[in-house]
């Protein structure tokens, strides 16, 4: 399957049906009235958040989506049917844009979540509704208005509580395939991964935790170089950030750097997002490097810990994750902690 992540569309909700000029006409009434229907509804267009689907692969051919038209009100005071309404489903985690305004319509987050993006036309009113003491028969009525016609562009940003950044060929997919279930390309050469990955990850309490592997960073990727700058905003959501270091790269302390700058380039607050910093691939450097120096030197410049891992052989894996959970956990500890305190405010 294609991962796309971007889309644009155009909606069209339904034209409301036209009102109609209508009169009794019944044997034995000699006062018949106007009785002429109103037009029904249009049909309305919504977004609706799923979570079978991962990509907006179904808008990169169909760009334009039509709600059904309201009918035209009837004889007997009878009113149009409304036109059906158009519920269209996306991944959990896409933004909707207004693409002529560039206003957010709707953030769908949440599973069944659902959000108007284009309101259907009003039924036309018939001549019953003209009826007054001074005009006893209406000759006239009203046609349907048309319904909301909108350009949209659809951003989806995955969502997942922990990020894996990274270099190209820093060994993120093979941490990814190591944890959970998800089975990304892996080889020996830069870029192998095109795509953002999406894995569960089991915590010890049974609970899974979703990983999301980031195509490989360069400098400059956040102005676009490479191929990672189009995948960035997929880490805005994430809670914590997993940077994994190539221990056999010539200059890790500018490996580490890079990244830094391209996170503080991108804004969104993405650098001062908890991160957790490891050396991965540490069975494939050479027996003469000292990698509890490399580990002190990265200390000194994150202020954080530094694991040493290696996803092939997982080695050092679990006292890495014990790590994520912690993090994960104080996070959500401070969050309860908030949500209480406003509250009882």
């Amino acid at each position: 399957m294609q991962f796309i992540d971007q889309a644009d569309i155009e909606v069209e909700a339904g034209k409301g049906g036209d009102g109609i000029v209508a009169f009794r006409r019944e044997k034995y009434v000699p006062a018949g009235g106007p009785a002429g229907g109103n037009g029904g509804k249009g049909g309305s267009i919504y977004f609706r958040a799923v979570e079978d689907l991962q990509t907006l692969l179904d808008f990169r051919y169909n760009h334009k989506f039509k709600a059904g038209n309201g009918t035209r009100g009837g004889p007997n005071n009878c009113t149009g049917a409304n036109g059906k309404d158009l519920i269209i489903d996306v991944p959990c985690g896409t933004i909707i844009y207004d693409a002529q305004t560039g206003d957010v319509i709707g953030d769908l987050t949440q599973p069944q979540q659902t959000v108007l993006v284009a309101a259907g036309g009003k039924g036309g009113l018939g001549n019953k509704h003209f009826l007054s003491n001074r005009n006893r028969a209406p000759e006239y009525a009203l046609p349907g208005l048309d319904g909301e016609i909108k350009l949209l562009r659809l951003e989806l940003k995955l969502l997942a509580e922990v990020g894996i950044i990274g270099l190209p060929n820093a060994g993120k997919s093979t941490l990814i395939s190591a944890l959970s279930a998800a089975r990304p390309k892996i080889a020996d050469y830069p870029f192998t991964t095109l795509i953002p990955n999406l894995g569960v990850v089991r915590k010890p309490t049974g609970d899974g935790t979703v990983f999301a592997d980031i195509p490989g960073l360069i400098e400059g990727a956040s102005s676009g170089a490479g191929l990672g700058h189009d995948f960035l905003r997929h880490i805005e959501r994430t809670r914590v950030l997993l940077h994994l270091i190539d221990a056999t790269s010539e200059n890790i302390i500018n490996d580490y750097k890079t990244i830094q700058q391209e996170l503080k380039a991108y804004g969104r607050s993405l650098v001062e997002r908890p991160q957790i910093i490891a050396l991965n691939k540490i069975d494939a450097v050479d027996t003469d490097v000292d990698l509890d120096a490399l580990a002190t030197q990265l200390n000194h410049l994150s202020h954080a810990k530094v694991y040493l891992v290696s996803a092939a052989t997982r080695t050092g894996l679990e006292e890495l994750m014990q790590e994520v959970w912690r993090v994960l956990d104080e996070m959500n500890a401070i969050d309860e902690s908030s949500l209480l305190t406003s509250v009882v405010v």
